[in-house]
């Protein structure tokens, strides 16, 4: 089966949660509903799909069964559905889509880390509060529960071995955009406006936020292997922490928007393998979240 553009009627499932998927899509026209557990008692709707937007992409870069069902929302819905094995030769021919897909999932991974961050900080006032205080958090509670009891996040782990396969496929040095870094040395500053993202080659980084300061926190710690600061290549937003080398020899490579064309018609594997640890981080995000909303669910429903 190849490229095509799908019709559908309102009311008409697209992809069914569970299915074992070999495409992406693009949501042409019209609109469309993603709904957890769609056609038993309870279906839940986590989101509203418009034109232009993107779904499915998980289920090729993670090749892992669909998460939700994906159900056409207006009179009619067009889909554009591309299989995995054309998806390089249609980005060959429509270079302007890597951008957007690595900002679809770029998008996707920092909304989740805003709801894991919520999640983790409402969890944290839930064991520290008393009970009139846990009352006044209820609304809270009661979006955290539903997440859980949708079945939304409860997902696989990430399969990492085939995302190891890709980077170890792509140059790890070169005389453009890359730079080695000992340890200590700041890669970037939190606040500092940014037009690209990185990839992490060799050696180990820190993100901290409040670096240098009293309230410092290690954020993460990323490992050869890694991909960070996305959100300044599709956003150009302000960077929301500091990236510190933690090993000497820590390699890092910027890329940046405009050079995605070029970089694909290079080094095709440069792409995917963004694509791919973006998707993992998201998939990681959606576990986390999906844990703390279990034990907010269990512990404190009542």
């Amino acid at each position: 089966m190849g490229i095509a553009v799908n019709t559908f009627n309102n009311g008409e499932v697209i992809i069914n949660e569970g299915d074992v998927g070999k495409s992406i899509f693009r949501l042409v026209e019209g609109n469309a509903d993603v709904i957890a557990d769609y056609g038993k008692k309870e279906p839940f709707r986590l989101g509203i799909l418009r034109a232009g937007d993107y779904f499915g992409e998980m289920a090729i870069f993670e090749e892992c069964p669909r998460s939700a069902t994906v159900v056409a929302a207006s009179t009619t819905v067009r889909v554009l559905e591309i299989p995995e094995d054309e998806l390089n030769g249609f980005l060959k021919e429509n270079p302007d889509v890597i951008g957007e897909l690595i900002d679809h999932l770029g998008n996707k991974v920092y909304a989740m880390t805003n709801d894991y961050n919520e999640a983790q900080a409402l969890l944290k006032s839930l064991r520290d509060a008393d009970a009139g205080k846990k009352k006044s958090l209820f609304s809270k509670i009661k979006k955290h529960i539903d997440h859980y009891q949708s079945g939304k996040n409860e997902v696989s782990e990430p399969d990492v071995s085939v995302l190891s396969e890709v980077f170890a496929s792509i140059p790890h040095d070169g005389a453009v955009n890359f730079k080695s870094y000992d340890k200590g040395e700041v890669i970037f500053y939190e606040g500092d406006t940014s037009d690209s993202m990185y990839i992490l080659h060799s050696g180990n980084v820190g993100i901290y936020t409040g670096f240098g300061k009293a309230d410092e926190q290690v954020f993460s710690e990323l490992p050869g292997g890694s991909a960070f600061g996305v959100k300044g290549l599709i956003a150009g937003e302000p960077m929301k922490a500091t990236a510190v080398a933690e090993s000497d020899e820590t390699v890092v490579e910027k890329i940046y928007k405009d050079e995605l064309e070029y970089i694909f018609k290079t080094c095709p594997a440069k792409v995917t393998f963004i694509l791919r640890y973006l998707s993992c981080r998201l998939r990681r995000l959606n576990i986390d979240f999906y844990s703390i909303c279990k034990e907010i669910t269990n512990n404190y429903q009542n």
